[in-house]
């Protein structure tokens, strides 16, 4: 790897985004010594030098890169920065920086956990548009853009509020309620982290973190780029950025601005988004930065929401295989037997003419980096944000066997979201007892304020399986939920060398969660037991070590707890629901290997993850208590250059997740497979660049999700299915264009085989199955001067 509701083409990669293309080919031993070397001090220095890694001109020649990463490593190169050539990418991208996986500094490599940081470059290569298609080229990792919970993930057995999706490492609340899609043009970097992480983010991470990091200000000449694309459905994006040093010493900007209306596959379904954003850093001394910024998105969507089960016998030979299978009872009662998708359904809106998906954000975030001596330095950071969102919709699509139609349920819901708070980090460079020692502390505080206005009456109706009569919305009688949750934590994050190559990591978390909320009926008053109070003090850690055997080699181990909300998530917390926390634990192993001149790099890793306490749905609208879910699995992932012009990647993760103690009145649902959890995910990749004049580059990427549930009663299974794209661009020459120092023509067929399958099921809405996008085409074009 390198340094939300709609229905659109959908990108399937490959091996880990972290095993896309790596600038660097025949890398110094400098890239296996730096894992044995001590942290250095913490520096306050612009964050594109501290935060990834530095990359010579993508797709240089051989002999063009050797000659960057000499000049590097040696000699200022006007009017450039330096950057070390021990910065180069990795194949895998372990020797990038995430700073959501630990405060400490570390790289991929030194941190006792799998991570994986895609990169901007990686986005821009693999043709990622959304978020959703980054999380898909990661290992093990699954995403649907449900338009209830847009970019919903899935990994290691866990999705939705149990995994923490953070911006610039700020969580702003469960995955399932405050996620939206995401163009991916304004994105630095996307960081994922496996497993319980509360230690770094707090309650809700007992899955895992996605952290979107922001472009940020680089130290040097001012860069530009320009990004457009169009594709087969009429789809098109275009982004500006430019960055560098301006004529006030010590002042560096980053500005961008994107575009995008992504079409769906479905009939009227269209995502426009727009997101600005921008950064000043100001160097007043060599010990002093401070900075700030402020970001603006909004995305309007007419949403999707999937394609009804229906029964085989009523399909007859409409009936798809290889798409869903099972035996299916409807929300409205009825039993439809074996069950299939239609395929006069496959581009069918059922949602209503009026339907939209709306949602504006915007951030203010600024602070300071301070170094106080020689060994300590103080960071902090405060921030506010503001989120107006609502979904007016209809969401239920249930075949009714008794009419042969399709009964339809509304839904209206709306955020108004205000967010405000503060970390702070105290870090401590010391040396005890002769071993090196970082410590950091972090102070964190935030308040939040969520109103929820939401439907009182839900007007419902049929309407015919083919070519339905949409209608509209009709009546909307509204009521309101409040919640207001204050946060505090205090972290102690710690890295002990005990010898040049073997050293202990671990970090203890305290946090206090205090919830108020309150609900009203649609003449304003309070619902019974309304208001309540709830609060909770979380402790939540981890302990490893990571062990060098020989140079870029380590293995590593650790233990993880995390904590989340045991029914659904803290927003919708109701007084009659199990109020305690969930606690989750991990045993996680593995290995990071370089090797080969730093053309090859592989990991693999073991976990076992066990979380008590859950608070499950049972399908549809019904919850229950399942005592424990458990998941195992192993991840393996890699990434060689054999030769100068060919590389391959790939990834496999395979895991086993259960239910266990899910018992409840009428049945049990012990041993069954949460859902949207497939026990395979696979992604595999091949490209070849010819060296010619104007250099091309041929590329092919598959990807295999294994079966999957819509939901816990595991009776609908959602089909194991593969896809792949291909692709091909040529670099044109700067001879063409002198004032462009880079310029590149891509052209990609995503789902090339155009392939039928269903690709996420929700399991409030069990009704129907999200459909993933057939073959589209697309060209694009990008810039760089």
């Amino acid at each position: 790897m390198s340094s939300v509701r709609i229905a659109r083409p959908r990108r399937f990669l490959v091996a880990s985004a972290a095993l896309t293309s790596f600038a660097a080919v025949d890398m110094p031993a400098a890239l296996a010594q730096q894992a044995r070397n001590p942290l250095p001090p913490v520096e306050v220095t612009a964050p594109e030098q501290s935060r990834k890694p530095a990359k010579p001109t993508a797709r240089a020649g051989r002999g063009a890169r050797r000659a960057t990463a000499h000049r590097s490593a040696t000699a200022p190169v006007a009017p450039k920065p330096v950057v070390p050539a021990a910065t180069a990418q990795t194949p895998l991208n372990t020797n990038a920086v995430a700073e959501s996986a630990s405060r400490l500094g570390l790289t991929v490599r030194e941190t006792p956990a799998t991570v994986e940081v895609i990169s901007a470059e990686t986005m821009r290569e693999q043709g990622y548009r959304t978020v959703s298609d980054v999380a898909q080229g990661a290992v093990g990792v699954t995403a649907g853009d449900n338009p209830a919970e847009p970019s919903a993930f899935s990994m290691r057995g866990f999705t939705n509020s149990q995994i923490n999706t953070l911006y610039n490492g700020i969580k702003i609340g469960p995955q399932n309620m405050t996620s939206r899609i995401m163009d991916t043009a304004n994105l630095e970097a996307v960081e994922i982290l496996k497993g319980p992480a509360s230690l770094m983010s707090g309650e809700g991470a007992s899955g895992g973190a996605i952290n979107f990091v922001t472009k940020q200000p680089h130290t040097g000449p001012i860069r530009n780029e320009a990004d457009f694309s169009y594709d087969s459905l009429n789809s098109f994006r275009a982004h500006y950025g430019s960055g560098g040093s301006t004529n006030v010493q010590g002042l560096d900007y980053r500005f961008d601005i994107s575009r995008s209306s992504l079409n769906g596959f479905a009939d009227d379904t269209n995502t426009k988004t727009l997101d600005v954003s921008g950064q000043l850093n100001y160097r007043i001394s060599d010990s002093l930065k401070v900075w700030g910024a402020i970001e603006y998105r909004e995305d309007r969507s007419k949403a999707y929401w999937g394609a009804p089960l229906v029964p085989v016998a009523f399909s007859g030979s409409h009936a798809t295989a290889g798409i869903v299978s099972g035996n299916y009872v409807a929300s409205n009662g009825s039993n439809l037997g074996p069950i299939t998708i239609d395929d006069r359904t496959f581009n069918t809106n059922y949602n209503v003419l009026d339907n939209r998906n709306v949602a504006q954000e915007v951030w203010l975030r600024g602070g300071f980096e301070l170094k106080l001596a020689p060994d300590l330095t103080l960071k902090s950071q405060a921030y506010a944000y503001g989120a107006e969102r609502s979904w007016f919709n209809n969401e239920v699509e249930a075949f009714n066997t008794a009419t042969n139609t399709v009964d339809r349920s509304r839904f209206y819901v709306a955020h108004s979201q205000r967010l405000v708070g503060n970390i702070t980090d105290l870090t401590w460079d010391a040396n005890i007892a002769g071993f090196d020692n970082r410590l950091v502390s972090t102070l964190s505080s935030s308040y939040l304020d969520f109103v929820r206005p939401g439907a009182a009456n839900f007007p419902s109706d049929s309407v015919s399986l083919v070519d339905p009569d949409r209608g509209f919305y009709g009546l909307l009688t509204t009521k309101q939920q409040t919640a207001r949750i204050d946060n505090e934590a205090l972290s102690f994050e710690d890295r002990l060398k005990l010898t040049r190559t073997f050293a202990l990591v671990g970090g203890l978390r305290v946090e206090h969660i205090g919830l108020d909320r309150n609900s009203t009926d649609v003449n304003g008053l309070e619902n019974a037991n309304f208001p309540f109070s709830k609060s909770w003090a979380p402790v939540t850690g981890r302990i490893g070590y990571t062990w060098e055997a020989i140079p870029g080699l380590t293995f590593f181990s650790q233990y993880a707890t995390g904590a989340d909300i045991s029914a659904n998530n803290i927003f919708l917390l109701a007084p009659t629901q199990p109020l305690d926390l969930t606690t989750s634990r991990t045993y996680e192993t593995g290995v990071k290997h370089l090797l080969w001149d730093g053309r090859a790099e592989w990991s693999f890793s073991a976990y076992d993850i066990l979380r008590k306490n859950v608070y499950a749905a049972a399908g549809g609208m019904a919850l229950n208590i399942a005592g424990r879910q458990e998941s195992k699995g192993v991840e393996l992932a890699a990434s060689v250059r054999p030769i100068e012009p060919l590389r391959l990647w790939g990834n496999i993760a395979y895991v086993d997740a259960r239910y266990a103690d899910y018992n409840f009145v009428g049945g049990s649902f012990s041993g069954n497979t949460p859902p949207n959890v497939p026990r395979i995910v696979a992604n595999a990749g091949a490209s070849y660049r010819f060296l010619t004049s104007w250099p091309v580059e041929l590329g092919i990427v598959g990807r295999h999700v294994g079966d999957r549930y819509n939901t816990d009663a595991n009776t609908v299974t959602l089909n194991a299915y593969t896809v792949g794209d291909v692709y091909a661009f040529v670099d044109i020459p700067k001879t063409v264009f002198n004032a462009v120092d880079q310029a590149r023509l891509t052209f990609r067929v995503r789902n090339f085989t155009d392939k039928r399958y269903a690709i996420w099921g929700d399991p409030f809405y069990p009704d129907q199955i999200l459909l993933g996008a057939p073959r589209t085409y697309e060209i694009s074009a990008a810039f760089k001067w």
